[in-house]
């Protein structure tokens, strides 16, 4: 009987052993996994915007993005087409722009469209001009 506690003594030891090691190796594997993902997409896009109100109408899907964490800093970019780094946030927002009718009445952009919030990190290394002319532009 003595043999036998021994026996299950020794084999219960190895199994924690073993156990151990193998959480150790899918702990070391899983790190990477454990870095916070800010799920950064890139839009490409007519900028436009008013006012601090900025929007990138992407040229692929036509969805609107509400450019966030960006300031009064792109002015100089407006109608151009653009690459912008960010990440989608939930739900959507009034833009306070209307994209298809830019016009002297206030009305026409006072309700603006809906649009994607778009949390820019940094305006000057995640806002890139790729043209001075978006696509939509060019065509008419």
């Amino acid at each position: 009987m003595n043999g036998m506690n021994t026996l299950i003594t020794v084999s219960g030891l190895l199994l924690t052993g073993a156990l151990a090691q193998s959480q150790n190796g899918v702990q070391s594997s899983a790190e990477p996994s454990r870095a916070p993902s800010r799920n950064v997409t890139t839009v490409r896009g007519c900028l436009d915007g008013e006012r601090g109100n900025y929007i990138v109408v992407e040229d692929k899907t036509s969805m609107v993005y509400a450019l966030k964490g960006v300031g009064n800093k792109l002015d100089k970019q407006l109608h151009h087409e653009v690459e912008v780094n960010g990440t989608p946030l939930p739900g959507r927002i009034k833009t306070g722009v209307r994209p298809e009718k830019a016009g002297s009445n206030p009305s026409d952009t006072a309700h603006g469209v809906d649009g994607i919030p778009f949390q820019v990190a940094n305006v000057e290394t995640d806002v890139r001009t790729v043209a001075k002319h978006c696509k939509a532009t060019d065509s008419d």
